[in-house]
């Protein structure tokens, strides 16, 4: 029988092997080296800070991480990759990041976001930086491959003679099958939420208001050694149908059914977990509800295993117009999947709207959460479970432990 999937901790110690972060940094960028040396591309230029990390090993905060003047330059040669990075950034990675050569963490600015004007000349010197490289490197005349990027950058990329082309495909497949350190985190992830779920089951009595369970999760994350608490979402009583995907100053009420998202991260790999509670009793409707809600979720993981198409999953979730949505688009993300990975929205991506036509092979290694939602018959309540599962030879695999076969009732009378 396997042995459960590890979440050990927080630290590295000498009596146990826990996560080995030379070897899921060297996985990461030889996958990432693959996929370039697999292209007709010369070179990756990335701006997707999930990509800058899987390849440069580095991480800066959310408020300068997307602000689109990081970047990233992975060659075919071999060489690199090279960073650019807030001078400071860039300065402590020479110090604190010796996988990576001095010479190749530098200092960057393209304009925040728009906020210094292309006029200032910042992107045509980057662009021209950049040319010099691919020239010296005998790559010039490839195609650079970029994931996302301003218009004015890509604007000014064309202008200099380079001819550009989508490689964020290449890059989310690279990230598409995680290894064991990978995984390992993911559930250490889910661990941390799995204790927050049990403060929440405490505290949720009436009076509290959604942003009070919010806040108290924000702090026992960061508490735990979350790197980033990206969102949750808190849901109650009437504001549950339809799924707003947010929270709110609500006063939570007795008989009150009610949802939560956690979506935070532990060393750059993510959750997404919800669980629905019910304050102090549950009405018939919302015990109905909740049932479907874990019919169909039991339904999408008995499917789980390699080989296994995304329509197959997919097909066991009750179509947009018999939970009342009148098409897929409408109804989308309520009955759901999404590879999970240092991005909250990774591939596969799974659901009646894309799957059907476009769907992928599951493999072993692969990585998701699967979310169901029910809204129940008196008109207002609804049910929302998420599980995430790792694709195993022997099936699925769940990170999620906090209990959800049956509808917990916090603090009941």
């Amino acid at each position: 029988m396997s042995r459960p999937l590890g979440a050990p901790g927080h630290m590295g110690v000498d009596y146990e092997e826990r996560v080995d972060f030379q070897r899921l940094r060297s996985y990461r960028i030889d996958r990432a080296r693959k996929a370039l040396a697999g292209s007709e591309c010369g070179a990756f230029l990335l701006f997707d800070f999930y990509n800058i990390r899987y390849t440069t090993q580095t991480w800066i905060g959310g408020a300068l991480g997307d602000k689109m003047t990081r970047y990233a330059l992975l060659t075919r040669d071999g060489s690199g990759p090279t960073l650019w990075d807030f001078g400071s950034a860039a300065r402590h990675h020479k110090l604190y990041a010796p996988w990576l050569d001095p010479a190749d963490c530098r200092a960057g600015m393209l304009g925040m976001r728009g906020a210094i004007a292309p006029s200032a000349g910042l992107m045509e010197s980057a662009v021209r930086e950049i040319k010099e490289m691919l020239t010296d490197a005998g790559l010039r005349s490839a195609p650079i491959g970029v994931d996302i990027v301003e218009p004015a950058f890509l604007f000014e990329m064309q202008r200099q003679g380079l001819e550009v082309v989508d490689c964020q495909q290449l890059m989310l497949d690279a990230r598409l099958i995680k290894s064991a350190d990978e995984i390992m985190l993911l559930n250490q992830a889910a661990a941390m939420v799995d204790g927050v779920y049990q403060d929440i089951v405490e505290a949720l009595k009436p009076g509290i208001r959604e942003n009070e369970i919010v806040a108290m999760a924000n702090k026992r994350l960061y508490e735990m050694g979350s790197d980033q608490v990206e969102a949750i979402n808190a849901v109650s009583g009437e504001r549950c149908n339809p799924h707003p995907h947010n929270f709110s100053d609500r006063i939570i009420r007795p008989g009150d059914q009610a949802f939560f998202d956690i979506i935070h991260s532990f060393n750059g790999y993510r959750t997404c977990y919800y669980r629905t509670l019910g304050v102090g009793r549950a009405t018939a409707p919302q015990r109905d509800a909740y049932r479907k809600a874990r019919e169909w979720m039991d339904a999408a993981i008995a499917t789980v295993r390699p080989g296994v198409g995304t329509d197959e999953i997919a097909a066991v979730w009750p179509q947009a117009t018999e939970f009342g949505f009148e098409n897929e688009m409408a109804a989308f993300g309520l009955q759901f999947g999404h590879g999970l990975g240092l991005g909250l929205h990774e591939r596969p991506i799974i659901s009646r709207l894309n799957s059907m036509t476009a769907p992928v092979e599951l493999q072993t290694g692969m990585v998701f959460a699967l979310e169901t939602y029910c809204p129940a018959s008196d008109g207002f309540s609804a049910a929302r479970i998420e599980e995430e599962v790792v694709v195993t030879d022997e099936g699925p695999r769940i990170l999620t432990l906090f209990p959800a076969e049956d509808l917990v009732v916090a603090n009941p009378y």
